[in-house]
């Protein structure tokens, strides 16, 4: 039996509510963690970057004000993966929910056909 999707949300995000939902509906074993007072961690952080093919965007919540308040946009070029990390780890508010970790990846955001293909 694989191990329970570690899924970061935040209770007020409609799109986190959404992802559960799907999960709940497919009978999918999760585990909700909530992203503001628990970031992923650096390890599960890169595993998820490696999974989408090292794009340090999609890690990022780019319509969130903190990111805005950070002025994250134009920086986002310069930052190492390592620094993003560090960052993201710290600030739960930053990061793409909502964001689920695999044993062996994740992924960021919730797209109904995506999860489909990855998880059922």
């Amino acid at each position: 039996m694989p191990a329970p999707l570690k899924v970061y949300a935040y209770s007020g995000c409609d799109t986190c509510r959404r992802a559960v939902r799907f999960l709940q509906e497919h009978h999918l074993e999760h585990q909700i963690v909530p992203i503001r007072e628990q970031p992923p961690t650096p390890d599960e952080l890169r595993r998820v970057l490696a999974d989408l093919g090292g794009d340090l965007r999609r890690l990022f919540n780019t319509s969130g004000r903190d990111y805005r308040d950070l002025g994250l946009g134009p920086r986002l070029k310069t930052l190492t993966p390592d620094e993003a990390i560090e960052l993201l780890s710290r600030n739960g508010n930053l990061v793409k929910r909502p964001c689920v970790v695999t044993a062996t990846g994740g992924l960021t955001g919730f797209q109904e056909d995506v999860w489909r293909q990855r998880f059922l």
